[in-house]
This record gives structure tokens, C-alpha cells and sequence, in this order.
């Protein structure tokens, strides 16, 4: 009689795609890419409103394609920082349920598979759109470096998640062709490190420096100054900025204001804010807010 090897010592990648139903990986798969962030990619839409192109078909269709390939590279993007945490997810508190890796309802071989796919897309835009392309390249290539060793460096932790923002903007304003507002770019890096600042703030909060190594490198107080200077910064080059592209414009800064006194009162008092997109989502005032400095942004430039 042969004895057959173990399964595992027949292929030892095996466990790579083992899973309880099909049904449950493909729905970790999704909660992989973590499609409530695609939120986010909103900003690749800026350029569309403010090169008020909005009322082309075709530059809408383009932006919208732009938005598209921005939450993939997004996901794909969360996908290898989860790949990469997995052990240290497995052994935060609240990680290690909500992570598709960490809590095993997904394995590494169909993440690996999801990961490919979507890098495959990222690279057929090359084709389509050579000036987006290099944006998305870009914005993979600062998310890596994210992952692998910036998340880990002080004030370079915040920077990079910044630009990231910055870089959905340039690639709104390159699929359409247009320049990048200098005070646009300006505005948007001063708003993602408010954000970020404030992500990093309610992370400290909350857990403390255990769930972040970084965070051993920050105080609440430290942090808090990054965060008014940042909010500042983000209100006074937004004023200079819209008050050069139309004088109806003026008329958005009071909701700017607001929004972040609201967003501000979120974090503060609602133990909101570890999650902006979490805060956008669920906080009807800010939701209101965004929605009407939208419409009022559309109707300014259409006149």
C-alpha cells in the first residue's frame, strides 16, 4: 500500500485559499476593499467643478472614470497594508474582527488574486489616459511606501496621507486636461492634514500609542496645534483661492467654517473622528453642509 504525503506537503499553499463558504469570502473580499473609503475619491472631483466642466457629458463621464480606477487604486492599496498588518491586526482589539485577513474570513489566496486584478486595471489606464495614469501610478507608489516604512515616521506619517488627497485632485485635473490650481492643491493639502491630524488625534485617544508606534513620538497637545494650524491654513488659502476663481464663491466660505466647527464638535464632544469618512457618512448636519456648498459651488460657476 502507498501512503500519499500529507495534503499540506503535496502543496503547502493550500491554506493560501481555504475558506468556510464562497459566499463569505466574496463578501470579506468586498469588506477587503473597504468600500465605505471610496468616499474619499470625491476629490478627484474637484477639478470638474472648478474648471466648471460639469456641464460637458463627456468631462463628466471622464471624471466619474477617474473616480473608478481612484477606488481601486484605493482598495488595492488596503488590501497590501492589510496583507502586511495582518499579524499585528490579529492582535488589536477591535482589528481582529474587523479586518477580512486578521479575523480569517478571507485568506491570503483570493486577496492575492483581488490584489492583481486590480493592479491589472490600474495598468490597462496607461492606454486610456497616459496624464492619469502617472497620478494613480503615483498615488499606489506613496501608498507602498505608506505601508512599508512612512506610517512609521512622525510628521511623515501625516504628510503622506496628505498628498495622497493632493494626488486625487492632480489626477481629476489630469484626466480633464486642465491645470491644477495652484491655491486648489494648496487647500486640499492643509484640509487632508486637518483630517489627518485629527484621525491621529482620536487614535491617541482612544488607545493610546499601542495602536500605533508612531503615536509614541506624539503628545495630544502637539498633535492639536498640528491640527489648528492645518485647519487655519486650510480656510485661509480656500478663501484666496475662491475669491480668484469667481466672487459668488465668497458666499461658501461661511459653510467651509462651519463644516469644520461641526466636524471639530464631532471629534470633540461625539468621540467622532477616528474615521472622517465614518463622520461624513453618518453625521446628517456635515452631510447637509457638504451637499450645499456643492450645489452652491455648481450654481456660482455655472453663472
Amino acid at each position: 500500500m502507498i501512503r500519499r504525503p500529507p495534503r499540506s506537503t503535496l502543496f503547502p499553499y493550500t491554506t493560501l485559499f481555504r475558506s468556510t463558504t464562497i459566499g463569505g469570502q466574496i463578501g470579506g473580499l468586498i469588506r477587503l476593499m473597504r468600500p465605505k473609503q471610496w468616499v474619499k475619491n470625491a476629490f478627484v472631483l474637484a477639478p470638474l467643478i472648478f474648471a466648471r466642466a460639469f456641464n460637458d457629458p463627456t468631462a463628466v463621464t471622464e471624471a466619474l472614470i477617474a473616480v473608478a480606477l481612484f477606488c481601486a487604486a484605493s482598495s488595492a492599496s488596503y488590501i497590501v497594508n492589510d496583507l502586511h498588518d495582518r499579524e499585528a491586526d490579529r492582535a488589536h482589539p477591535t482589528k481582529r474582527h474587523s479586518r477580512p485577513l486578521a479575523s480569517g474570513r478571507v485568506t491570503m489566496g483570493p486577496a492575492l488574486v483581488l490584489l492583481v486584478v486590480l493592479y491589472a486595471l490600474l495598468i490597462s489606464t496607461w492606454f486610456w489616459s497616459k496624464p492619469l495614469a502617472i497620478a494613480l501610478f503615483a498615488y499606489v507608489a506613496l501608498n507602498l511606501a505608506y505601508t512599508f516604512w512612512m506610517k512609521h515616521q512622525p510628521v511623515l506619517d501625516i504628510f503622506s496621507i496628505a498628498v495622497g488627497f493632493v494626488l486625487r485632485v492632480y489626477g481629476g485635473a489630469a484626466v480633464l486636461q486642465v491645470p491644477l490650481s495652484s491655491w486648489m492643491a494648496i487647500t486640499t493639502l492643509c484640509l487632508a492634514l486637518y483630517l489627518a491630524a485629527v484621525k491621529r488625534r482620536q487614535e491617541f485617544a482612544h488607545v493610546g500609542s499601542e495602536s500605533r508606534k508612531v503615536l509614541e513620538n506624539y503628545t495630544p497637545a502637539l498633535i492639536d496645534r498640528y491640527a489648528e494650524m492645518s485647519a487655519v491654513g486650510a480656510l485661509i488659502f480656500y478663501s484666496l483661492f475662491v475669491m480668484s476663481a469667481s466672487p459668488g464663491l465668497v458666499w461658501t466660505i461661511p459653510l467651509v467654517i462651519f463644516g469644520m466647527f461641526r466636524y471639530w464638535y464631532v471629534v470633540e464632544k461625539l468621540e467622532g473622528g477616528e474615521s472622517p469618512t465614518d463622520v461624513v457618512l453618518t453625521d446628517i448636519p456635515l452631510a447637509v453642509t457638504i451637499g450645499v456648498w456643492a450645489g452652491l459651488c455648481v450654481v456660482f460657476l455655472r453663472g
